[in-house]
């Protein structure tokens, strides 16, 4: 089992909370997952500026996805 408090690659942390890589990324882009607490960029060099690898803090994630789920907001309409 993976432990909750890690930091995760988008196609990892898509496995473990049972979401779709592109969730991940709408929540990021629409600032539902705050930068720091939720996500973070690779420093790797060769990925900078461009596209940099995003890893997810997975127990913060998850508990804005379950409060989506919770108040039945379906994914599609968060994404409309």
């Amino acid at each position: 089992m993976t432990k909750s408090s890690i930091w995760l690659s988008g196609k990892e942390a898509s496995k473990v909370l049972s979401v779709d890589e592109k969730y991940l990324e709408f929540l990021r882009e629409r600032g539902f997952l705050k930068p720091g607490s939720h996500w973070r960029s690779s420093n790797e060099p060769e990925q900078l500026p461009w596209k940099p690898k995003v890893f997810y803090f997975i127990s913060g994630c998850k508990e804005v996805i379950e409060h989506w789920e919770n108040n039945n907001v379906s994914h599609d309409l968060i994404a409309a």
